[in-house]
């Protein structure tokens, strides 16, 4: 069970479809939200411009050219959002000028770039301490058309078993990543 492979830049690339949108909306909502509050006063005006954002998304799926440029291209599209929603909300009171709610934006945007790589690199290295078949099994629910008793079976294990041993694993890879963010913190 190896990772897919990229594609090559012979292959034509797979046009992304409504279950891509769906899986990429729901698997970046968490920092889109935090994204969102960033800029927006409460999470109330959060929700809003999420709802808003995600039918634009939507609506402008086809644009999307790759499932790596889906962060990036939703944050554009939630910040214009936002932006309007503080345009709103400034008739009812005081908030902050737009030059503040821009600097706070690409200030949050930058620490979560930052976030983000300084995370992967801590899964890469804690999943090279891991071996091999190791590696293959806590990738493998990940996979497409993955079915747990298959993996299961092709373990020589039972289903139980199988998740008691993923669960094991997926517990010392999850403390591995947060001590090697900790010590990076030092």
């Amino acid at each position: 069970m190896s990772p897919p492979k990229a594609p090559s830049p012979n292959e034509p690339q797979r046009t992304l479809n409504e279950s891509d949108f769906m899986r990429l909306f729901v698997k970046h909502e968490t920092a889109l939200r935090a994204f969102a509050r960033s800029i927006l006063p409460n999470w109330n005006a959060v929700d809003d411009a999420i709802q808003e954002a995600s039918v634009t998304m939507w609506q402008k799926f086809s644009q999307l050219d790759g499932e790596d440029g889906f962060l990036p291209w939703a944050k554009v599209i939630l910040r214009f959002k936002c932006l309007n929603a503080v345009t709103g909300l400034r008739r009812d009171g005081r908030l902050l000028s737009d030059e503040v709610l821009k600097q706070i934006a690409d200030e949050a945007e930058a620490i979560e770039a930052e976030r983000v790589a300084a995370i992967r690199s801590a899964l890469q290295d804690c999943m090279n301490q891991f071996t091999r078949p190791h590696q293959e099994l806590l990738m493998a629910p990940y996979q497409a058309d993955v079915q747990i008793t298959k993996l299961a079976d092709g373990c020589g294990k039972s289903v139980n078993a199988f998740y008691k041993l993923l669960g094991r694993l997926r517990t010392k890879l999850t403390a591995c990543v947060q001590q090697r963010l900790q010590m990076e913190a030092f």
